[in-house]
């Protein structure tokens, strides 16, 4: 399967490569004479161009609407801003999309942003997929579920959710207002008896034959529409059964729908205020300060409000406001469905074009507007409140680490301010599933996307031995930076390294740095001092010095964060690892059987261990196992002698 999105069928594309090539260092005559052979060549008409260095690597991705026009405006040096005049000087080829359209244009850049991530492009920075509730539709009693990545389940999909936040608080809505089921299907085939959920009246245990598949498909059917805006009907609805159960003086079932009537109440007064009459929408402010920029978004369906999001988009110095809101909106809507109805603080010079483009991929019409007055003005006004508040704080956040960063460059006597802080852990228990793990900090803080975990797997590695653990981590660290990042032109390579450990863990990693030839990166481990108690950490650097800090020391604070996050992750990836461990079956052993056979054979069987100890007759009985399948399960199970 081709994975190029340049190769979708959706844009129709006519594709051609054009090359010139100069010197590896950054020289502007170079890179104009590069530029300038491909001019020679290019059409006038709508498409993607790539920027590359002369090793290949993306350096911008641009739309035109006339490429040979939009193209030669490189050559035209002194009329570039310097950071597009340092692209220029750095490029060495180009390579040229043409689209039949200009918002097919549009679009195919943003996708190949968002593969490439170039250096010089506006950058949506927050690379999460958005969370959504999903109703699946595969099943006689469908299960609400929160649900991420690719749709490839059956069912419907409400969202994007600002957050796993919200989203839990609208499933536990749901979970008191409908009372579905949220268990997976193997449990819920395996059930004799409600479990706790139904004793709490969250919900209404189909599994045992509390309620029918028409009264679930009810309360299903309740669901969608409090999900899709119609929160109002399932109200009124609630209400007629209660007064109903009251005059049938049946008063338990009244005080379940007056409880249900309740939690409606509730969640109408905290998701829909401020949002009535919006129907499905999205809305973005804007606000710049000391070159920062954030985009605040509110996500509004059904007039509900389903939360909301700061965004602070990279590379975004000496680029116009406007220009990064559209970069950002293109960015955004290629992961993101588009609403009907997009509510801007802002009118965007490509606004028109922007439009075109999302109500080509959504299928139907998509609106840009910017509210002047009314009640969409004003939630306008509310989000651009949020996106100055917001940067502010990010403002603060980032004075006060540039302080931390500078105080440490001079505690561990650094050439500077680290750019790249790599911090290393290892998690364990009694050396089984055993997981290193490394975070990734820097002037912005955190960066989750660059977090790496290793699976201990080397042979020679002595299950629960640190030392030998934190080698064989630090021996893969090192041979990949090699093999991706040779000339440290990339930025891979860390300007300080953080071990949580003592002298033993720094012996072995400088071992290993001593192996891999790695002499010019900064380390140092961070062991609890006396009773393990915080705050009196001691750090070991090679050779033998050691030091600690006064129990305020706003730098320990910093680097105690640090190794906290570190082991955070460790524990957090290798609880993932023992869950998977733990869901391991013998079946999984047995040749022939594959998902579907084991499957069946638990559906029918109940557990592994039943279904080892069937008899061949039994085997034989259970659906999609043949005579000869029963029998290779069976010799499996007793060997003969």
């Amino acid at each position: 399967m081709n994975d190029d999105p340049t190769s979708s069928d959706r844009f129709h594309e006519e594709r051609a490569t054009y090359t010139v090539r100069g010197s590896d260092q950054p020289d502007i005559e170079a890179g104009v004479a590069a530029i300038r052979g491909v001019v020679r060549t290019l059409p006038v008409r709508p498409g993607v161009y790539r920027m590359l260095d002369a090793r290949g690597d993306v350096l911008y991705v641009g739309k035109a609407r006339a490429l040979k026009n939009r193209v030669s405006n490189y050559t035209q040096v002194s009329r570039l801003t310097k950071r597009l005049q340092r692209m220029v000087a750095q490029t060495r080829a180009m390579t040229i999309v043409t689209t039949n359209t200009e918002a097919e244009a549009l679009l195919l850049e943003a996708q190949l942003i968002k593969r490439f991530r170039p250096p010089y492009n506006v950058l949506l920075r927050d690379d999460k997929s958005f969370p959504f509730i999903l109703l699946r539709e595969d099943h006689a009693f469908p299960r609400v579920q929160k649900h991420r990545g690719a749709r490839r389940a059956k069912g419907q999909y409400y969202g994007p959710f600002a957050s796993a936040g919200s989203v839990t608080r609208t499933l536990n809505a749901l979970q008191k207002l409908f009372l579905l089921r949220s268990c997976s299907d193997s449990f819920f085939a395996n059930r004799s008896r409600p479990c706790l959920l139904y004793q709490i009246k969250r919900c209404s245990a189909p599994c045992v034959g509390r309620i029918d598949e028409a009264g679930y498909a009810e309360l299903v059917q309740d669901a969608k529409d409090f999900l899709g805006g119609k929160s109002t009907k399932v109200q009124a609805k609630l209400g007629k059964l209660m007064s109903a159960a009251a005059e049938a003086m049946d008063y338990e079932l009244a005080a379940v729908y007056r409880d249900r009537l309740r939690a409606l109440t509730f969640i109408q007064g905290t998701q829909t205020i401020h949002a009535e009459g919006l129907g499905d929408a999205d809305i973005f402010a804007l606000a710049c300060k000391g070159g920062v920029m954030c985009i605040q978004a509110f996500f509004i369906r059904g007039g509900q409000n389903w939360g909301h999001r700061s965004f602070f988009p990279a590379h975004t110095n000496d680029v116009p406001e406007e220009e990064v809101l559209t970069s950002f909106l293109t960015q955004f809507y290629e992961e993101v469905q588009p609403p009907k109805l997009v509510l801007l603080d802002r009118v965007l010079a490509e606004g028109e074009l922007l439009a075109e483009a999302l109500s080509g991929r959504a299928g139907r019409k998509v609106s840009l507007r910017v509210p002047q007055r009314g009640a969409h003005a004003k939630m306008i006004r509310q989000a651009a409140r949020n996106a100055e508040e917001e940067l502010d704080r990010r403002l603060a956040e980032t004075s006060t680490q540039a302080r931390n960063l500078r105080a440490l460059a001079e505690l561990f006597e650094l050439e500077g301010p680290p750019e790249r802080i790599e911090v290393y852990d290892n998690s364990h228990v009694m050396g089984t599933n055993a997981v290193g793990a490394m975070i990734v900090a820097g002037p912005e803080g955190f960066r989750k996307n660059a977090y790496r975990k290793f699976n201990i797997k080397r042979p020679e590695t002595v299950p629960g031995d640190d030392f030998a653990m934190m080698r064989e981590v630090l021996g893969r660290r090192f041979a990949r930076l090699e093999k991706e990042d040779p000339d440290k032109s990339r930025g891979e390579w860390p300007d300080l390294m953080l071990i949580d450990g003592g002298k033993g863990q720094l012996s072995a990693v400088c071992e290993v740095m001593e192996d891999a030839g790695v002499h010019d990166v900064p380390v140092v481990a961070i062991s609890k001092g006396p009773d393990r108690n915080a705050g009196r950490e001691v750090f070991h650097l090679p050779g033998g010095r050691e030091m600690t800090l006064p129990p305020n020391d706003p730098v320990l604070f910093y680097l105690q964060r640090l190794r906290d996050e570190a082991h955070r992750f460790a524990i957090g990836a290798h609880r993932t690892r023992r869950a998977k461990s733990m869901a391991v079956s013998t079946l999984d052993d047995v040749p022939g059987i594959g998902p579907g056979r084991k499957r069946a054979l638990l559906m029918h069987f109940g557990t592994a261990r039943a279904v080892k100890g069937a008899a061949l007759e039994d085997l034989e009985k259970a659906p999609g196992i043949s005579r000869t399948m029963a029998r290779q399960i069976y010799d499996y199970f007793h060997p003969r002698g």
